[in-house]
């Protein structure tokens, strides 16, 4: 819809349904295509722009709404009503007149269209950068007032063309620009994640992303490729299961295809600029069930050849679940600290520079990709015991290089932790209505403790359970004294702020020692089955941990506290299992019992947290999306 006032403008505006999106476009307006896309269609932002093209989401329409009314009301209130705009929108509101924009849902002229079009007005010579939008620019001036607000994200174009010539010669200017860049190829770049594994970066992306292309020019979602992906590693967990060298070969091949699929979903998601909360979520969650369900494939078939890797399989997924808290619970810590002056961040710093370096820091703490091509090749040429042992050794090595560095980041930065974060680790140390209590009487005590008393608490708590479990004899009732006292210790560490330097250790902590606990509970208790039964316990407490984590990194918030506390938190849980496994030793019941368990938190937990993303999905809650290159 053409408008060629500010105060048609806001007229068209009205005439939109409130939940569009909507878009405006100067009709002089001369550049690629794809940044226009990266404009006016990612959903990631309640606004974004490049010269001459504003892209606006349904949550800032009231923002333009009101910059546009003040605009067309003239320089006094373009001064007082459009959010202090001053000097710069006062003196676009008396010329904006002569802009020629369109209102429309997103749409796009090309360099050459515009070169064709003799009728383009270009009787102005202000200055075109962002930080004088030239007063006839409608959509720069309007995104000058949202940018003040902290409501507009600014699109990078590195070398793609975006521009509203001002004469003949810059017209001309434009459209050289413009063809001297393929389009395409940056769209391709751009669909790969800036910062990744070795193994994704060197040997998966550079051929994944034309599958991305390929499955975008066919109307397919980064939604329907990660639920691809699962199948393929369902089925891969499935081949691994049967317990024959063809299985394991088939296994093998069928886990790196997952991965490319895995790679492909992101690549998509960037090319076509389909990012979602729902997709970030899925996308999240499957990489985990993927690789749990492929660690029980092993595990079953194993035991077909009459190995029992069970443990192996259990400790397998306890010890990623816990380095994945170890990382999520550090940045979160950090997350807004409001300094840094670590010289082991310097240092790091200066290693980068160094690139050879860069990549065998990568590579070292094993993400993902490097993760998973050494399972799937082990699968195949080896056994499920080496495949599982190899995994072990190789993570434990990972999260002991990652955590001692962080650990000493930690030490050696100067730094005053926000509330914010305090809360986030709060909500990740999973604290039920046991260890509420606790902390509640504890509280007068614990906050003249030493800052290193919270994470000392935790692991001496964590510490004593895990080693009672594992050491003490099956049916043994001093497992439950001991879970008593966990309980105890879990209270004392979280009864103050967890703002020091090293409390994000406490969530980790506590995750170990809660899981480990299930493990050695297990397989102390000599019960056939009962390990089996433990990891899916496991599975299911660990999906909820990882579900907090997802709905913090949203920006949603953490679970509810009833279904936290519904849950038992980690405290009661490891307490109630150590009662089941000391009345029931020796005991089949025991099998029965923790499947029960499993099941009843699987329900509870996966029910809503299912409605939870569905529904902030369809009411267009801001779309995530990982660029972090964290290890996954």
């Amino acid at each position: 819809m053409p408008a060629a006032t500010p105060a048609q403008a806001a007229a068209r505006l009205a005439e939109l349904p409130a939940g569009e999106r909507v878009a405006l476009v100067d009709s002089r307006f001369l550049g690629h295509r794809h940044s226009l896309r990266l404009a006016l269609t990612d959903p990631r932002f309640d606004s974004a722009a490049v010269p001459g093209a504003l892209g606006v989401q349904p949550a800032a329409r009231p923002a333009l709404a009101t910059a546009l009314a003040a605009l067309a009301a003239g320089p006094g209130a373009a001064a007082s009503g459009a959010a202090g705009a001053g000097a710069g929108t006062t003196r676009a509101a008396g010329s904006t007149a002569q802009a020629r924009t369109a209102l429309a849902e997103p749409g796009a002229r090309t360099a050459e269209e515009g070169a064709r079009d003799p009728s383009v007005d270009t009787d102005t010579d202000a200055d075109t950068a962002w930080s004088a939008a030239r007063p006839d620019v409608l959509p720069d001036v309007l995104a000058g007032v949202l940018d003040r607000e902290g409501r507009l994200h600014r699109v990078d174009l590195g070398v793609l063309v975006a521009a509203v010539p001002e004469d003949e010669a810059g017209r001309a200017a434009a459209v050289r620009e413009t063809g001297g860049v393929d389009e395409e190829a940056v769209r391709l770049r751009s669909a790969v994640k800036a910062r990744d594994g070795f193994f994704t970066t060197h040997c998966v992306s550079p051929y994944s992303r034309y599958l991305a292309r390929w499955c975008a020019r066919r109307g397919m979602t980064p939604n329907q490729v990660t639920t691809a992906s699962l199948l393929v590693a369902l089925i891969a967990a499935g081949c691994a299961a049967t317990g024959t060298r063809g299985g394991f070969v088939a296994a093998g091949v069928l886990l790196l295809a997952s991965f490319v699929l895995d790679c492909t979903d992101g690549q998509l998601a960037r090319y076509s600029l389909q990012y979602s909360t729902l997709g970030a979520w899925l996308d999240a969650t499957f990489d985990r069930a993927k690789e749990y369900a492929y660690y029980a494939g092993l595990a079953l078939g194993a035991a077909r050849g009459g190995d029992d890797v069970w443990a192996l399989a259990l400790g397998a997924m306890v010890l990623q679940t816990c380095r994945h808290v170890v990382d999520f619970a550090f940045n979160e810590a950090n997350h807004d600290a409001t300094a840094n002056t670590s010289p082991t961040a310097a240092l790091s710093g200066r290693l980068d520079s160094v690139g050879w370096t860069v990549w065998v820091r990568r590579m070292i703490v094993l993400p993902i990709g490097e993760r998973w091509a050494m399972i799937a090749v082990l699968t195949a040429v080896t056994t499920p015991r080496i495949t599982l042992v190899v995994l072990l050794v190789g993570c434990a090595l990972a999260a002991c290089y990652t955590t001692a560095g962080r650990v000493l980041r930690s030490l050696t930065r100067t730094a005053r932790r926000t509330d914010r974060a305090a809360q986030a680790l709060a909500d990740l140390a999973d604290s039920g209505p046991l260890a509420e209590a606790v902390a509640r009487l504890a509280r007068p005590v614990a906050v003249r403790l030493p800052a290193f008393a919270p994470p000392a608490i935790a692991l001496a708590g964590a510490g004593l359970l895990a080693a009672t479990a594992a050491l003490a004899p099956a049916g043994s009732w001093w497992v439950v004294a001991a879970a008593a006292v966990y309980v105890l210790t879990s209270g004392v560490a979280v009864a103050r702020p967890l703002k020091g330097a090293l409390d994000w250790l406490v969530p980790p902590l506590f995750r170990a020692g809660e899981y480990g606990t299930v493990l050695a509970l297990a397989a102390v208790s000599q019960v056939n089955g009962a390990l089996p039964a433990a990891f899916g316990l496991v599975a299911a407490v660990a999906y909820h941990h990882y579900d907090t984590v997802y709905r913090i990194r949203g920006g949603t918030g953490a679970p509810p506290r009833a279904l936290v506390r519904a849950a038992g938190g980690h405290e009661g849980r490891a307490l109630l299992v150590a009662v089941l496994a000391a009345a029931l030793a020796h005991h089949t019941g025991l099998v029965t019992a923790l499947t029960a368990l499993a099941a009843v938190l699987a329900v509870l937990v996966l029910v809503e947290s299912i409605r939870f993303w569905v529904r902030a999905h369809l009411d267009g809650a801001p779309a995530v999306h990982d660029e972090s290159g964290e290890p996954a």
